[in-house]
């Protein structure tokens, strides 16, 4: 594939004309060029074209509303720069240009920058090229297998031939061993293209024994899979109910039918853990897609996906903007999950916009979760999503006890942060040759630091917040900009001498706790700060199964579809840490959090008990986790919100002025503030100083705008905020329906 130019085309001489090319960058909307004699272009092409002085890569956008290609002129054709040249490549397909605009619409972006994510690899529009893979060789020379080298043959004795980089990475060595092992003769290295045929999912192999329950839910799946037409089904299930094994089964139905499967998962590190399920159901992995991702393989799985070579994807959210052929289904698992929302650059909830492409596409989306999000409910409850439900464990496991430790009667002696009750039952599970896992949402060593002499608080220069001590790095964090520095040796405002003192448990610091009174146990962390990759959160997932891990120690990355088939006891240290603040989700994050954490417990034969740490015991979250009680929870929830008429009920949209300069910020907040829309449906709140008043240097005013559902509300917004001109370093960024009030 190259690029097609005027010579190389016999389309008839005649009147040139006008297209509309969208280019993907923060531009107002697409320009129009001129098609030069000889060429033809239809929406969708990519086309190279002249932009100042350079020359980009861009999409022959769709005509305006009721127009054609030779759309609205602004001004004569002879004014207009003609195209370059057609790339002879794929077309964006019409579904793809509709997400970009609806996006654009709903988000209140620029079109070219809602593009530049489905464009995120422009590399990947230039053909094929060869590359170096490495393999087993058949005949293995004696050589001196060092533990590294053992990796590497592990790696490729159970999976596909890898490029050295790939390799390398996975088998944690440098890519010095792996070409020295090619050298040896250990390894054959093999030239492939980069748009080889892949490995097909083998659709014979037997899917996993379902329930009755299950081959219900799968049965209704698999009719709406091969229905072929747009549906939302919510799978609601317990933890450890078999949710995976369900959509498998609408997975093979779209496999079946010939067609492609996206599944989205909200953090990487769950990734390695489904593509083991998939591989042992499919016998093959499907593609992943994730920053992880080295970006040489990224362009790979783009051609794939373009191509229709890659029949199974599962990514990130931002695998919604990859170019399917023809996708068929749509699986958001977790999808109650925060980590879905975008929250920099083109703010959007990939839930979401997982329905709107599968409307688009015409594609059946699946939402699963133990714990569904308020908003699903509700469209549930409105009879726009089916409801699918798995009321009972998998293989008659039973879901675990919850109890609640009243930290006011039993407090951890000073200084400590475990108490006698959970203490006690961490020395029993050891005892019976158990795991155990302590839950602890916060990273670290400790989450502030100050001077025992004045008081005087560490916080980062960049932002309005305090740094993070992480003791095993030897380091103060902030967990918001990156900064990072060493501890001082005398306080920066007193200067008095080795008063520096840590406040509050971080993960680490329970894991220096942990040793003191459990030495013989084997202790491990798992948090964002310790698993860079899927393979890492592989590796340790894998040593909990295998049982080289007596406790582990974790953040929000543990509970999230884990299965440890002997940890039976799980201890959150502090169940009230996300009742903190003014977040109007706050309840529910809190208790879908600490749910999905106390099902890691008992998943199998032995019975699991979970113990709850809290000051509140009489807090609605608390009882209705003990009770086991969810829809009542949620049913007062939203009977809260509707009274109030927040979302999902009502609507809100965040208006974040942020700027170097505070008076300049302050000045176009107020500016708005004074040019508001006045009605009784459209309520502006503000501005007052973001939670966070300044992050990354920049100050942070909030106004928030609330509104009834039947308001449109971005139709409200953009004549008000286009009134108000903003200096060059000022910006104005809107969030439709917010989920984080930082």
């Amino acid at each position: 594939m190259g690029f097609t130019d005027a010579s190389s085309t016999d389309r008839p001489s005649g009147t040139p004309k006008r297209v509309r090319v969208l280019l993907p960058l923060p531009l107002a909307g697409a320009y129009d060029y001129r098609v030069p004699e000889g060429l033809a272009v239809i929406p969708g092409d990519f086309v190279l074209v002249p932009l100042g002085k350079q020359t980009r890569v861009g999409i022959v956008w769709d005509p305006a509303a009721g127009g054609n290609l030779t759309d609205v002129k602004a001004f004569d054709d002879s004014r207009l720069r003609d195209i370059e040249a057609r790339l002879d490549t794929w077309r964006m397909s019409d579904s793809m240009r509709r997400l970009v605009d609806w996006l654009a619409a709903y988000s209140m972006s620029a079109p070219g920058t809602v593009l530049r994510m489905a464009m995120s690899i422009p590399e990947a529009l230039l053909p094929g090229r060869p590359r170096i893979v490495y393999r087993l060789s058949a005949t293995q020379p004696n050589f001196r297998a060092t533990p590294a080298r053992q990796r590497v043959v592990g790696m490729l004795r159970d999976g596909p031939a890898r490029g050295s980089t790939d390799l390398a990475r996975e088998a944690g060595v440098s890519v010095g061993v792996v070409r020295g092992m090619a050298d040896l003769g250990v390894l054959d290295a093999v030239e492939i293209s980069d748009d080889a045929p892949l490995p097909q999912p083998n659709l014979d192999l037997p899917g996993a024994d379902l329930s009755p329950t299950q081959e219900r839910a799968a049965d209704d799946l698999v009719a709406k899979t091969r229905e072929s037409g747009f549906s939302v089904s919510l799978l609601d299930g317990v933890t450890g109910a078999g949710k995976t094994e369900v959509y498998f089964e609408a997975i093979a139905a779209a496999l079946a039918m010939d067609r492609q499967v996206l599944v989205l998962l909200p953090e990487i590190a769950l990734t390695a853990q489904l593509l083991g399920r998939f591989e042992e159901r499919f016998g093959t992995a499907p593609l992943e897609w994730h920053s992880e991702v080295p970006r040489a393989r990224r362009r790979r799985v783009w051609r794939a996906v373009a191509d229709g070579r890659a029949r199974v994807v599962v990514g990130a959210r931002s695998s919604l903007f990859l170019p399917f052929k023809e996708l068929g289904l749509i699986v958001v698992d977790e999808e109650h999950d925060q980590s879905y929302k975008q929250e920099d650059g083109v703010i959007y909830h990939a839930r979401d916009m997982a329905v709107v492409r599968g409307q688009l596409e015409k594609a059946p989306v699946v939402l699963a979760t133990a714990t569904p999000s308020l908003e699903t409910t509700t469209n549930v409850e409105a009879g726009r999503y089916n409801f699918l439900h798995l009321p009972a464990r998998h293989g008659g496991a039973e879901l675990p006890k919850i109890s609640l430790v009243d930290l006011r009667k039993d407090p951890p002696q000073r200084q400590t942060w475990i108490s006698p009750p959970l203490r006690k039952a961490i020395t029993e599970t050891l005892a019976q040759g158990e795991q155990t896992l302590l839950f602890l949402n916060r990273r670290g060593y400790a989450p502030l630091t100050l001077c025992r002499a004045c008081g005087h608080r560490l916080e980062c220069p960049n932002c309005t917040s305090w740094l993070v001590e992480h003791r095993s790095a030897g380091r103060l964090n902030c967990h918001h900009c990156g900064y990072f520095t060493r501890m001082p040796e005398i306080c920066p405002k007193c200067e008095a001498e080795d008063r520096m003192a840590a406040c509050g448990p971080g993960v680490e610091r329970l894991a220096e706790e942990v040793g003191m009174l459990f030495p013989e146990a084997r202790v491990e962390l798992m948090t964002s700060d310790t698993i860079w990759s899927p393979s890492a959160a592989a590796e340790i997932v894998g040593r909990v199964q295998d049982h080289k891990i007596d406790i582990l120690i974790g953040t929000q990355l543990v509970a999230k579809g884990h299965h440890f088939p002997k940890l039976t006891l799980v201890g959150v240290v502090d169940a009230d840490l996300g009742l903190n603040g003014g977040d109007l989700r706050a309840g529910e994050r809190t208790y879908q959090l600490l749910h999905q954490v106390a099902g890691r417990a008992g998943r199998e034969e032995r019975p699991g008990r979970v113990l709850l740490q809290t000051y509140h015991p009489e807090h609605p979250v608390m009882k209705a986790l003990v009770a086991g009680e969810r829809d009542a929870f949620m049913a007062a929830e939203a009977e809260q919100r509707k009274l109030g008429g927040w979302p999902p009920f009502g609507r809100l949209a965040a208006i974040i002025v942020s700027g170097p300069d505070e008076s300049q910020v302050d000045g176009v907040a107020r500016a708005l503030a004074r040019s508001a829309p006045q009605s009784q449906d459209f309520k502006v709140l503000g501005p007052a100083p973001a939670p966070l008043a300044v992050l990354r240097g920049r100050h942070r005013r909030r106004l928030l705008v609330r509104t009834t559902r039947a308001v449109r509300i971005q139709d409200r917004l953009r004549p008000w905020i286009a009134s108000v001109k903003p200096p060059n370093a000022v910006r104005v960024q809107v969030d439709i329906d917010p989920y984080s009030f930082l």
